[in-house]
């Protein structure tokens, strides 16, 4: 048999630009993985993607979090404006919201400080909205007991 009497080391494999071409990247990366090629793989972007994804996973968290809170708040503050949509809204957004969680269980350790952030956009958003003073929603969140609980009369 005819083998070299060194290994030879794999060409390293060219892809597009991380800040050139986002997709074509990803694309190559993941080929590069699959193919076991470790010493071509992009490991400082990588990372930065998959931290990238999780921050994700929390913003979408968050920002369904602030939805129904925005609801909460309207409804408790504009009673003349309730509609069945704003109740639909609610249980529409939680489900997501436990969707998210039950798909990202390492969130919960972070529910205390999301639930705070996006008490802090809801009540912006509702004085945007509503045309009310900011001062007249509350600045500490609901309880989950609350927000989960029968909406009020």
């Amino acid at each position: 048999m005819n083998k070299p009497a060194h290994p030879v080391a794999a060409k390293p494999v060219a892809y597009p630009a991380y800040d050139e071409d986002g997709y074509g990247w990803a694309m190559a990366q993941a080929a590069i993985i699959r193919a076991g090629r470790i010493d071509s793989i992009d490991w400082e972007n990588v990372a930065e993607e998959i931290e990238s994804m999780g921050k994700s996973e929390y913003r979408s968290a968050e920002s369904t979090l602030v939805i129904v809170l925005l609801h909460l708040l309207r409804w408790e503050y504009q009673i003349t404006f309730r509609t069945r949509s704003w109740s639909q809204s609610i249980e529409g957004h939680l489900e997501q919201f436990d969707d998210v969680i039950r798909e990202n269980p390492s969130l919960k350790s972070r529910l205390p400080e999301m639930l705070a952030r996006a008490q802090r956009k809801a009540r912006y958003e509702a004085a945007k909205e509503t045309g009310l003073s900011i001062d007249l929603f509350p600045l500490d969140p609901p309880s989950w007991d609350q927000i989960r609980g029968p909406l009020p009369e």
